[in-house]
């Protein structure tokens, strides 16, 4: 094996760990959708055919850490972990190196991909390489606290004795159906009250009044431009686009989403679902799967009917449409923390959180690390608190009205 690039440390049972620009030319983008397809835990936006078309929109200063036999750019590479991440100095104010995972307006979920084989070597390999590439601490962004991801992670430390720290912990809706036969399948939103049953079928009673009202599921990759299109108008015509935050406002975050919806598409992983009166579309849901999960990382609804609910009425849909299909086992709502729209409906949560690291060697500064990232959580909590406010007085005084967009977003 040829002497890896500078770029690149090789671990004591022989891995390669890299770091690479993300670049879709790249000869290892091969090997990273095949790690991508046997994780020990899907991540959707470390996946490339997400990841890349991303890095437009989000990836300045971005870089892939990549484990594997040899090094990226030699033929017959097998990965056994990749993690996408930035280098920074001044998270803090002060001049401390930190690896930080990637994380953007859609992409809210950073569990690195480790192959499910070997995940406790790919993982120790992962960090060792980074301390020596990077710097002695590393932050893993919105990872699950509970689940097999946590406990490799866990026994890592355990075995190492070293230092973490979490942070922005918190929770969104999920869906699991681990274990259920078909007849607990059918049977999981009998959670739902009567008064709720009732206000869904007032909400379609009501919409259907003034004209055909149809539930449709777009899949077909020739469908797919046109679908997304007619999304990306629905958001920009709500709140979002009053706002300034709705996709239509830049351009690279449209082209991203065109782009990964193209690539998913191609291979039957992604779903536009609407809900429609006479060809006007009133809610829309973008959800995109990898393997028996399924992220439901977009919904936008027609502001003018946002009284009857055309959200909830969609995203019921979606939940009756997973609860039948038998290739899906999980679901992630992708939604903010205490989301109304999806907490109503599934009953599970994700329990997710930054966890600050102290790698193999220590770190001496680990502690005041520590420190600093939870006084910036802390401020971070009260701005987020004092804007809120704001947007709900200023809504109030508009007599505007927000319903369910259950987007990806989170602390940085």
């Amino acid at each position: 094996m040829r002497a890896p690039p500078s770029r690149s440390v090789v671990t004591p049972d022989g891995l390669v760990v890299a770091l690479r620009p993300l670049d879709p030319s790249a000869p290892w983008i091969g090997a990273w959708r095949d790690l991508s397809d046997r994780p020990l835990v899907d991540n959707l936006f470390y996946h490339p055919d997400f990841a890349l078309p991303a890095a437009g929109a989000f990836g300045r200063g971005v870089q892939v850490a990549l484990v594997g036999d040899r090094a990226p750019e030699e033929p017959g590479l097998r990965l056994v972990g990749a993690w996408p991440m930035r280098a920074t100095r001044l998270r803090w104010g002060l001049p401390l190196v930190l690896a930080m995972g990637w994380m953007h307006d859609f992409g809210i979920f950073g569990a690195p991909l480790l192959d499910a084989a070997e995940p406790a070597r790919a993982l120790e390999g992962l960090f060792f390489g980074l301390r020596r590439l990077v710097g002695p601490r590393l932050m893993l962004t919105h990872v699950p606290v509970a689940g097999p991801f946590a406990e490799v992670l866990s026994g890592w430390l355990d075995r190492n004795r070293l230092r973490h720290a979490r942070f922005w912990a918190h929770e969104r809706a999920f869906l699991n159906l681990t274990g259920r036969d078909p007849a607990g399948r059918a049977a999981y939103l009998g959670h739902l009250s009567s008064r709720k049953r009732r206000k869904l079928r007032l909400g379609w009673d009501r919409l259907g009044a003034e004209g055909a009202l149809t539930a449709e599921t777009i899949r077909d990759p020739a469908g797919l431009p046109a679908a997304i299109d007619d999304y990306i108008a629905l958001e920009a015509a709500g709140w979002k686009g009053r706002r300034g935050t709705a996709i239509s406002g830049d351009a690279t975050q449209a082209a991203m989403m065109r782009e990964a919806i193209a690539a998913f598409g191609r291979r039957g992983a992604v779903r536009i679902d609407r809900l429609r009166r006479d060809g006007r579309t009133l809610a829309a849901i973008v959800s995109f799967v990898t393997r028996g999960q399924l992220w439901s990382l977009k919904i936008s609804y027609d502001s003018a009917v946002a009284k009857s609910s055309p959200g909830a009425m969609a995203f019921h849909r979606l939940t009756q449409d997973i609860l039948a299909d038998p290739t899906l086992v999980t679901a992630d709502s992708c939604a903010p923390p205490n989301y109304v729209l999806p907490e109503s409906l599934w009953t599970e949560r994700l329990a997710l959180a930054h966890i600050l690291v102290e790698t193999e060697g220590g770190d001496p500064l680990f502690a005041l690390a520590a420190r600093l990232e939870r006084t910036r959580a802390a401020a971070n909590v009260r701005l987020k608190g004092w804007r809120d406010r704001l947007r709900a007085w200023r809504g109030a005084r508009s007599g505007g009205h927000r319903a369910a967009d259950g987007e990806a977003g989170g602390e940085a």
